[in-house]
């Protein structure tokens, strides 16, 4: 059903948003393997027109439509709400229904042609779509686990490489899915919860075993360890213990240390031996502290929340349900607090300057190939002076 798309963010996305409210459109991030923009346009058989979020007009990273403030839309159209994933069912609708809806709150309003979209209502019919409902950057976690066994599985009937000669395969090989991977001989697959996915251009190095269900985006390095049921974006780079775990992009965790249950931003850098802990002793639900105040999240099991070009030394401890801020750089003795502002250096208290930030990201993006243009620039100086505002 052919039809012109718009992502809906809220105008501020409250503290369980943190550490991604203020840096990135909330529909760019990632909900199982796909990114909420993409799962929307999945069901849709629709490409966005614009993303309407207030927090992040003007945001600019690579492929993403133009990020703009919210205005009036007009149809024909679709807006959908960025904090709906929904599930890989498609969507149809009679002509006069209004509304998408998911345990009865709407998640999108459909604008017939002629008159206008000014802003979220409950107003007229509605249909009833499957998907998750997200309230915050932790069930980024409930997502993956709700989600990834299916978005793997969707490849199992396309046409991909037979499995790599040397590998081991735990399970049935044909849920081993490579489609132009470089897979050295001696990586185990354990496919017997889910499928193992690898993109084209996707390395990964002998002494590696890989669990599924697992997604590895385009040009993704795994250079070793005991990897499982995590989603990687493209132009990671993997090695060490990593569970149930998202990357959105372009990070990297090159060495050893345990990653569990952790959403990782763009651009983000873990020091070799970071760790993180995803299970309180007392085995209760993780709680997150931003800011001063308290975030339930439901969970018994978190690790941490890092935000884009976050940075950690090596041999980082990271306590249970830890949130890092965007551009943080962690280094120094004592033990890493539980809630890291956004440009934190250190853990002194000190904040990095807006031109320190840009000097780190201008010195890191060509490493993957990216040009750090004047877009990219801008778009990163307008995300310091907002953060730096809070």
């Amino acid at each position: 059903m052919a039809t012109t798309l718009y992502l809906y963010d809220p105008p501020a996305p409250g503290p369980r948003w943190f550490p991604f409210a203020g840096v990135r459109p909330l529909c760019e991030l990632r909900a199982g393997a796909w990114r909420i923009r993409e799962r929307w346009e999945g069901i849709l058989e629709a490409e966005t027109a614009a993303i309407l979020a207030d927090h992040v007009a003007g945001f600019h990273e690579l492929d993403e439509p133009e990020v703009r403030a919210t205005a009036t839309v007009k149809g024909p159209a679709v807006v959908a709400s960025s904090c709906f994933a929904p599930a890989g069912v498609p969507v149809e609708w009679e002509g006069d229904t209004r509304r998408l809806t998911h345990d009865g709150q709407t998640v999108a309003w459909l604008v017939p042609a002629g008159q206008e979209w000014a802003g979220p209502d409950d107003a007229g019919s509605a249909v009833e779509i499957e998907g998750m409902l997200l309230e915050g950057a932790a069930d980024l976690i409930v997502a993956l686990e709700g989600f990834l066994q299916g978005d793997c599985a969707d490849f199992l009937h396309a046409p991909h490489d037979e499995v790599p000669e040397g590998s081991i395969v735990i399970g049935e090989p044909n849920e081993v899915i490579c489609l132009g991977a470089a897979v050295e001989p001696g990586v185990v697959f354990d496919v017997r919860h889910g499928a193992v996915v690898l993109e084209e251009g996707v390395e990964v190095r002998s002494g590696t075993r890989l669990e599924g269900p697992l997604y590895a985006a385009a040009r993704t390095r795994i250079l070793g360890g005991l990897v499982r049921v995590s989603a990687f974006g493209p132009r990671s780079t993997v090695r060490g213990e990593i569970s149930n775990s998202v990357f959105l992009g372009f990070a990297n965790k090159g060495h050893d240390g345990f990653l569990g249950h952790s959403v990782l931003g763009t651009w983000v850098n873990l020091g070799a031996g970071t760790t993180t802990s995803n299970l309180k002793n007392t085995y209760g639900e993780v709680q997150l502290e931003i800011a001063g105040s308290r975030v339930a999240t439901g969970l018994q099991f978190l690790g941490t929340l890092f935000g884009d070009h976050a940075k950690t030394a090596i041999g980082t401890m990271l306590p249970t349900g830890t949130v890092v801020g965007a551009g943080a750089n962690l280094f120094g003795a004592g033990p890493v607090p539980k809630f890291v502002p956004h440009f934190a250096w250190g853990l002194g208290g000190e904040t990095m300057t807006e031109e320190g930030f840009l000097q780190v990201a201008e010195r890191v993006m060509p490493r993957r190939e990216v040009k750090f243009t004047e877009e990219r620039r801008a778009s990163l100086t307008a995300t310091w002076h907002r953060l730096a505002k809070e």
